[in-house]
């Protein structure tokens, strides 16, 4: 209960507003700056405590035919089926097994394609779903900073009024600087 205490005098103090009307991500910044509580994982240890091995498996499919090396190994596979099913094989006297107009190599990049494409989305939308959290970790990254900043000010204007009460307070013309 007093930590809910800490957070309402934190809102009003810092931000001028009672803890009701802030976002939620504002309610939950403050909650955890007056319990002394850290942030939690990143978005990255986020997404790997909660990945199941098909993710993991959608990451490594997307990771490894995303790349130029599969690109060049997929080439030369690609190059050496139409070499070997127009001359070599007829060479030793066998016949093709994929002519031209190489029907089954096309059937095999047409399932190749359906299988990849959607383990390569699945990627994508984890990727998005990280993307969000370091988004919202970053933010409340930002807000906590700048309320610890507003905190400091505050109290280094009490320290200062107390170690010169027959100054006159300032006013925010220095903000600029």
């Amino acid at each position: 209960m007093s930590r809910s205490v800490d957070a309402e005098r934190l809102a009003l103090e810092l931000l001028g507003r009672s803890l009701d009307e802030l976002d939620r991500e504002e309610q939950a910044v403050l909650r955890r700056i007056s319990a002394g509580v850290l942030i939690g994982p990143d978005a990255a240890e986020a997404a790997q405590i909660h990945a199941t091995f098909g993710d993991r498996l959608a990451d490594r499919v997307a990771r490894i035919g995303g790349s130029w090396g599969f690109i060049a190994f997929f080439a030369v596979v690609l190059l050496s089926w139409m070499v070997i099913n127009s001359d070599v094989l007829s060479a030793f006297g066998l016949p093709a097994f994929d002519a031209y107009p190489y029907i089954f190599l096309n059937l095999i990049l047409s399932m190749l394609a359906a299988i990849q494409a959607p383990v390569i989305m699945m990627s994508q939308n984890r990727q998005a779903a990280k993307d969000r959290i370091t988004a919202k970790h970053d933010y409340e990254v930002n807000l906590r900073t700048q309320l610890e900043i507003l905190r400091l000010s505050r109290k280094i204007d009490r320290l200062a009024h107390l170690a010169f009460p027959d100054h006159p307070a300032q006013d925010d013309q220095d903000d600029g600087l």
